[in-house]
């Protein structure tokens, strides 16, 4: 009796290291939303392969340190230093992958469901001078970004809003973060985002995206 409630305890602390690691967050919509601008072969690809990929090797990464499954992403790549130096490079890499698209998914919606308001605006406004000026310079750091990263748009300490870009799956909560804050918009401009429908014409995939932001969502993020 004894060693069957061992194995019994066993198995309940694997189910509950198992059940606190990283997951995905199912997509807010179906693979064909975002068509014609973003193809459905694409988003499944994108979410079921790379997305999924960081989020395994991440959490295989971290299994000699269960403890880390208990902290919140942010506070990983945040603390990215102090971590131990084995993990380090799969927080950066696969943290920030897991990351970067579990927002990523959440910055988009389907085509003509949402609209920049008076309110986002005009923080755009008071931030880049206008709205086209906002988007110029958000392209440009896109299409300049060299290889494989983001676009961000970032809300930093002091409540402005920034461009800028990182490369591969940096983001702007890392320790060598040229800006630092909050993302309140990505664009991933890795090959696997768009090559299946725009194949080398970067600044088409780009131009399209406007078409599928989730501008509530980036005016929540804002906030205030």
């Amino acid at each position: 009796m004894k060693k069957i409630n061992l194995i019994l305890l066993l198995l309940a602390v694997v189910a509950i290291s198992v059940s606190a690691q990283f997951k995905q967050t199912p997509l807010p919509y179906k693979y064909s939303a975002l068509e014609p601008y973003i193809d459905s072969t694409t988003m499944y690809i994108h979410f079921n392969n790379h997305h999924a990929a960081y989020t395994d090797k991440l959490n295989k990464s971290l299994e000699k340190y269960p403890e880390l499954y208990k902290r919140d992403i942010i506070d990983l790549m945040k603390n990215l230093n102090d971590l131990p130096t084995e993990v380090q490079a799969s927080v950066r890499n696969n943290g920030g992958g897991f990351y970067n698209h579990a927002i990523f998914w959440t910055m988009m919606a389907p085509a003509g469901t949402t609209k920049i308001s008076a309110k986002l605006e005009k923080k755009l406004v008071e931030n880049f001078g206008s709205v086209d000026n906002f988007k110029a310079e958000f392209e440009k750091a896109a299409a300049t970004r060299f290889g494989s990263g983001w676009a961000w748009l970032i809300k930093d300490a002091s409540g402005k809003l920034k461009i800028t870009s990182t490369a591969n799956q940096d983001n702007s909560y890392m320790p060598d973060a040229t800006v630092k804050g909050v993302p309140v918009l990505a664009l991933d401009v890795w090959e696997h985002a768009y090559y299946l429908k725009y194949q080398s014409k970067r600044p088409a995939y780009i131009k399209a995206f406007w078409s599928v932001v989730n501008w509530a969502e980036v005016e929540r993020l804002i906030g205030e």
